[in-house]
């Protein structure tokens, strides 16, 4: 009996198929992360960063894996170039999201835990 491939299989597939669909290559820098592979994580979200500057929804899972990497300066300017870029595209509930990410890697979350 054949099994099936796995998420990261397939997704490894599409971008093979396909290596500049913005989406593939964030739901691989997705899947890296959360299979405890930070560092491959990154070199996808990089690649985001610098050919797909628009897409939103990298830049607030970018800085978060920046910080908990002990990278903060570099976490703070990449929530600041998002919150910026979300601004412009008009989506605001990512701009709040990324706002209370960067407020937290500034020291200024004020929620109790």
């Amino acid at each position: 009996m054949e099994t099936a491939p796995s998420r990261l299989e397939q997704l490894l597939t599409f971008y093979k198929e396909d290596p500049t669909d913005a989406f593939t290559v964030y739901a691989l820098a997705t899947e890296y992360r959360s299979a405890g592979d930070p560092d491959t994580a990154w070199q996808y979200y990089q690649k985001l960063l610098t050919e797909h500057p628009d897409y939103v929804g990298t830049y607030y899972h970018a800085g978060k894996l920046r910080q908990e990497q002990g990278h903060v300066e570099e976490a703070e300017n990449i929530l600041r170039t998002g919150l910026t870029v979300a601004r412009k595209a008009g989506q605001m509930h990512a701009a709040s999201e990324l706002q209370g990410a960067l407020n937290n890697v500034l020291g200024l979350d004020y929620e109790d835990d």
